[in-house]
């Protein structure tokens, strides 16, 4: 039995609330169960320097939590003065997510900056992010539109991620922190609408999984992506 009592390929409740923010040209608040993030979208007339002359735009994505977000506090990583690897590593992983599915070229030199602050922390912080910015950008693009800055389509698909994981021996779907602090094996899956890979991250934490095991997971992270995306599609009408 799981310690949310969900059915093994059952996901927490999911909900994605668009415009929580009045000023960003996209923003999304996400909840997957107790892990709350909330994500904007800010368009930027400027490019990074490496990127100037090239006729295309930009996606990429910053991280991070509040002191709050967790049992205990956690030292804000401003004040140290440095990001650290994790965080990092997220929003790398939140930018390529995004990219995967853009038309840069479509977009025009332009860079968009998504922001997703973590304001409470049950697992799955990284797949929740990246399943709220696909909603702000897709809000943040329809704002383009609508001032005619952009006359294609830049979004060639859904976006969204799920964490899964063997939990008692038993494969599991949307991991939440009682179950990822003690699982066997967790992993994340991002994916596209049409059902493609755009990034899968597993870990043995500790007995090593077999194939047979990772393919269960895979299957079950379909069946969760396959949900978000709904969800996703009813959020942006």
């Amino acid at each position: 039995m799981r310690p949310s009592r969900r059915a093994p390929d059952e996901l927490r409740a999911v909900s994605l609330e668009r415009g929580a923010v009045k000023y960003a040209e996209g923003s999304c608040l996400v909840k997957f169960g107790d892990t709350h993030v909330l994500v904007t979208a800010t368009l930027e007339e400027r490019l990074p320097s490496w990127l100037k002359g090239q006729g295309r735009g930009w996606v990429t994505a910053e991280y991070g939590m509040l002191p709050r977000a967790t049992l205990e506090r956690t030292r804000r990583e401003a004040s140290s003065g440095k990001q650290s690897g994790r965080t990092v590593e997220i929003q790398r992983l939140i930018g390529r997510s995004l990219r995967a599915t853009l038309d840069l070229e479509a977009l025009g030199e332009r860079q968009i900056t998504v922001d997703c602050d973590v304001l409470q922390a049950d697992g799955g912080t990284r797949t929740a992010s990246i399943t709220g910015a696909w909603v702000a950008l897709a809000d943040c693009i329809a704002w383009m539109k609508a001032r005619n800055m952009i006359k294609t389509n830049v979004l060639r698909d859904h976006v969204a991620a799920i964490s899964c994981g063997i939990y008692n021996g038993t494969p599991v779907l949307d991991l939440d922190y009682a179950e990822d602090s003690n699982a066997e094996t967790d992993a994340n899956f991002v994916m596209t609408g049409d059902g493609r890979i755009i990034e899968v991250q597993g870990t043995a934490e500790k007995t090593p999984f077999s194939q047979e095991e990772f393919l269960a997971l895979m299957a079950l992270a379909q069946k969760g992506v396959s949900k978000l995306v709904d969800l996703q599609k009813i959020a942006v009408g």
